[in-house]
């Protein structure tokens, strides 16, 4: 029988112009798993559209705690549990570094990523999450004051807006690397450690971590002011064809 959680994608939450923001469709999937998890986005996720929530127990997982978001019979994502997920979190950035750092990011007005509500520049209503490399590291870093719409009654950010705000430093990380092209988030596999707080001015940050091909690995933690961290992330992330 069906499943009877389902999930629809505001197009207030876009990443690319016509898909949901891909930090953000991971997280509303980890949102049905315990603890740390590890999603995959299996295709672009359709907005403002109703989709399916299968999971274990409802006959549609196969054992292991996976979490399937489907359009019809379509695979949109699929996500299960990653229980003593470790990320090497680099030294953290201070909060002046991060804002200088903003200064360098490589995002633009115009492109498939201008109006992301996480980084777009052509967004006003968005996080301005706008990570720019720290002068003389590897790193990318930018501050964020997370909106209280982004959070319950209690204060603390959704666990889906924290996924949200890993994903957009750690795709522009990858360009660090040479030759480096912009990817697309193809998994997230992320862990939240302490309440992210709206209203309170934290740092993000993203650094690379190898690639091969098309494919591109990079980090990305949420820092509190004082640099503890919040929550961490290792990102998947494909180059499309051309």
């Amino acid at each position: 029988m069906p499943h009877p959680h389902a999930v629809t994608i505001p197009r207030r939450f876009n990443g690319p112009l016509d898909s949901g923001q891909g930090g953000y469709s991971a997280g509303l999937v980890a949102t049905f798993i315990d603890g740390p998890a590890d999603v995959s986005l299996r295709r672009p996720v359709p907005l403002d559209s109703p989709l399916e929530v299968a999971t274990d127990g409802d006959g549609d997982g196969d054992g292991d705690g996976t979490v399937r978001l489907l359009d019809g019979a379509g695979l949109i994502a699929d996500g299960r549990p990653a229980s003593g997920l470790e990320v090497d979190v680099p030294e953290p950035v201070g909060l002046d570094a991060a804002r200088e750092a903003t200064s360098r990011y490589a995002g633009d007005r115009e492109g498939p990523f201008s109006r992301c509500f996480v980084c777009g520049l052509a967004r006003d209503d968005g996080f301005h999450v706008f990570a720019g490399q720290v002068a003389e590291r590897r790193v990318l870093a930018s501050p964020w004051t997370p909106p209280a719409w982004a959070a319950g009654d209690d204060g603390v950010v959704r666990p889906e807006f924290v996924w949200a705000a890993l994903d957009c430093p750690a795709t522009f990380a990858t360009l660090l690397d040479d030759d480096a092209s912009l990817g697309v988030l193809a998994r997230l596999r992320a862990r939240i450690d302490a309440p992210v707080v709206a209203g309170r001015e934290h740092v993000v940050i993203g650094w690379p971590m190898g690639a091969e091909g098309r494919k591109a690995h990079a980090g990305s933690a949420v820092l509190a002011a004082d640099g503890s961290v919040l929550a961490a992330a290792q990102a998947l992330l494909i180059t499309p064809r051309t």
